[in-house]
């Protein structure tokens, strides 16, 4: 969500073009991210979020992030190089991605985020350091390499978790955000190639006189200047918002679902809980159906034995405090 630094060769200084171009796409992770969690809280199809269009919209904001970080880390090529300012930015990048980490541990331990957009961010930066004392086409051969060894040596001896991380594995591991340093760190490369590019041709100065007086350039400037730490506390804001609307409204029942989870609900409170846990009991084990792909076999009554038992066992976790 951040880059290596945000300043222009002048000390203190900024590029207002990039600060809005990082805040518009917080705007995109945001549409993305609602749409994600109104799917868990049930109030639309819980397969939205991974469907084709869904997913290449996530992939086209994660790109951007590190394009952006990319070019970020081409104005840090100073002489002399400023390797503490370097280093505090990695720190921090490295201690929210931790954050993350510990959070979803808490939250999703059955989808834990151990490499997600931030830890991506933060060893693609290392990765790309090399490059920044390169000329560009350096990192552009950099970049074209990280996206193109994926697809040539992928291998299981890279499915183990202490290695998944790479990208080259052929396993994709259950997490809520994974974004393996190949071929992802070849957005960052191509933005580092496309902003040395343009240090060595004045495009840094001809950016910094563009400057969007608007309030909603000012509001996406705003976001962009403070884009991690807005990164960490918008889906906690979310999922607290969404949390306090299903235990006062309760969560809408999606058109395909409403008969399951209404003679579900009956079933449910008939046998002594109450109809507010019932209701979220019944919400969580439809989604969770989904996921499973068995929903459309369970709705037509196609489940074999084993199934079944896997629909007792969802039911009984979902009813679970």
């Amino acid at each position: 969500m951040t880059g290596a630094v945000a300043a222009t060769d002048k000390p203190g200084g900024r590029i207002p073009a990039l600060d809005v171009a990082r805040g518009a796409a917080l705007v995109a992770m945001f549409a993305y991210h609602l749409v994600w969690d109104f799917a868990h809280f049930g109030y639309i199809d819980a397969r939205t979020p991974f469907s084709p269009d869904m997913r290449l919209f996530s992939h086209v904001i994660a790109s951007s992030f590190l394009f952006i970080a990319g070019l970020s880390l081409a104005l840090a090529r100073r002489r002399p190089f400023d390797w503490r300012a370097y280093g505090m930015r990695l720190a921090v990048i490295v201690s929210a991605a931790a954050l993350v980490t510990a959070a979803s541990w808490l939250l999703f331990p059955d989808a834990l985020i151990f490499f997600g957009i931030l830890h991506c961010i933060a060893a693609a930066s290392l990765l790309a350091l090399p490059f920044v004392f390169l000329p560009w086409p350096a990192a552009l051969a950099g970049g074209a390499l990280a996206v193109a060894l994926p697809q040539f040596v992928a291998s299981r001896a890279f499915d183990p978790p202490a290695l998944m991380w790479t990208g080259l594995g052929i396993a994709i591991p259950a997490s809520n955000d994974f974004r393996p340093l190949l071929p992802w760190a070849g957005a960052l490369l191509f933005g580092l190639a496309a902003g040395l590019a343009m240090r060595n041709r004045g495009g840094f100065n001809a950016l910094a006189r563009i400057s969007g007086t608007s309030a909603p350039a000012r509001l996406l400037a705003f976001g962009g200047r403070h884009s991690l730490a807005i990164y960490l506390v918008h889906q906690p804001v979310f999922f607290a918002l969404l949390t306090a609307s299903v235990w006062a409204f309760g969560s809408p029942a999606p058109s395909d679902e409403r008969p399951f989870r209404q003679a579900c609900e009956r079933e449910c409170a008939a046998s002594g809980p109450s109809i507010e846990k019932c209701r979220h009991s019944c919400a969580c084990t439809a989604q969770t159906f989904k996921r499973l792909n068995l929903w459309n076999k369970m709705r037509a009554g196609q489940l074999d034995a084993a199934e079944q038992t896997i629909l007792s066992r969802v039911a009984r976790n979902c009813l679970k405090p």
